[in-house]
């Protein structure tokens, strides 16, 4: 991946929701002003969703999310995709509510829709499609709900008011670019450690150490990347004392003994938990460790799924270091990608990557769906740090939070 490509992770998400046949696949069409989606009359087609990565003038880069009908019931595998449409507005950073101007006696789906987007307190429009086979101009002035917009994806008639409604309802956070840069000013020299990880495809990078590249670059600072055995040297090489070291987490002894201690260190993945999360509620669940028990379920919950190695970090590494820190034997559940689960009625802990590969509403969202059921959350950077003893100095980048670890 070119590192001036925006990963779908930093995209605005944008979901289309609606019955089957309303229209959701000629909508998007319409919005993107390109044939990217198939259309048909046959009920169904969109049986999975299908997220599309894209610039969308004036919004710029976006992922759109074409979804199955909501109303595709009478069978498992059927209420099984109408499932994964729901879990769906968990990563949207907003919804597109999409129905048939003509169909609109039949309204309880969409009514479940807007049920849900309030309850996840997700943005969300209201759109009436096909509006160019309907005539009444004062169709919805004694229906009762929230505004309505009204475009036909034939005609486009409509269309640029909704991108317009979309761009002003969502404001997008400068900060979800930033990884480091508000640590760092210009001419700062940073060093970036980092291992070759076999897990990635050869040729690249991963994407947590591209995108801080990245910001380091876009923060007018200088970026230094050497692998975790040349640190020592390239340190004693620079006449200028590094601003801030980062490490690939599971390096972090070796890279904590190598700094020198009036430089600060922290990870990857912590900056990531900072930058899609939230770092003070992780930082709490690193706490809960000690507290675990013999034979205590932990799900480790990774947001992508890739070909795990021999010393796996989620599968080999982590349940190793937590035996070793705690002396005790723990039951390991795992889950990874697309869905999270739900039921977590055993869980003791749940350990989550740096979610490099999620947006920040689907992390914040599995964070508060495990903080409501009272179960302590911890990523995988933050947890090494703990166990590894180095757990507040890889704080000292962030002085609030080390402020609030102390105090409680």
């Amino acid at each position: 991946m070119s590192m001036n490509k925006t990963p779908r992770s930093n995209r605005t998400h944008i979901g289309i929701f609606g019955k089957r046949n309303v229209g959701k696949s000629s909508f998007i069409n319409a919005l993107t002003n390109q044939n990217i989606s198939l259309v048909s009359d046959f009920k169904g087609t969109t049986t999975d969703p299908v997220f599309k990565s894209m610039e969308l003038l004036p919004l710029g880069p976006v992922v759109l999310i074409d979804t199955a009908g909501i109303d595709d019931l009478g069978s498992e595998l059927a209420e099984m995709r109408v499932q994964r449409t729901y879990d769906v507005i968990n990563k949207t950073d907003i919804g597109i509510i999409l129905f048939d101007i003509n169909d609109i006696n039949e309204f309880k789906y969409e009514y479940e829709l807007i049920k849900e987007f309030k309850k996840r307190r997700k943005p969300y429009l209201l759109v009436a499609n096909k509006i160019d086979l309907h005539n009444d101009e004062d169709y919805f002035k004694t229906y009762k709900t929230d505004k309505v917009y009204k475009v036909s994806s034939v005609s486009k008639k409509g269309i640029e008011e909704v991108k317009d409604v979309i761009g002003n309802a969502l404001q997008v956070e400068e900060e979800k670019f930033r990884v480091v840069g508000d640590l760092i000013k210009p001419l700062d020299i940073v060093i970036l450690v980092t291992p070759i990880d076999k897990a990635a495809p050869k040729g690249r990078l991963i994407l947590p150490q591209q995108q801080t590249i990245r910001d380091v670059l876009e923060s007018d600072a200088i970026s230094i990347v050497c692998k975790e055995h040349e640190l020592r040297d390239v340190l004693s090489k620079l006449n200028t004392k590094p601003k801030l070291v980062i490490t690939d987490s599971q390096v972090f002894l070796k890279v904590a003994a190598d700094t020198p201690k009036d430089i600060m260190l922290t990870s990857f993945s912590i900056l990531f938990a900072r930058n899609k999360g939230d770092l003070e509620e992780l930082v709490r669940g690193a706490k809960a460790i000690d507290s675990l028990k013999n034979g205590d379920t932990i799900l480790v919950s990774e947001g992508c799924t890739h070909h795990r190695q021999s010393d796996d970090i989620g599968t080999v590494k982590i349940p190793r270091w937590l035996r070793q820190h705690t002396g005790k034997d723990f039951n390991f559940k795992y889950s990874s990608g697309y869905t999270f689960p739900k039921d977590m009625s055993e869980v003791k802990l749940v350990i989550h990557c740096g979610a490099c590969m999620l947006t920040k509403t689907e992390m914040m969202h599995r964070i508060s769906e495990v903080v409501k059921m009272d179960i302590p959350i911890v990523n995988y950077g933050v947890l090494i740090s703990y166990v590894q003893g180095i757990f507040e100095r890889a704080l000292e980048p962030f002085p609030l939070i080390k402020m609030i670890y102390e105090e409680d």
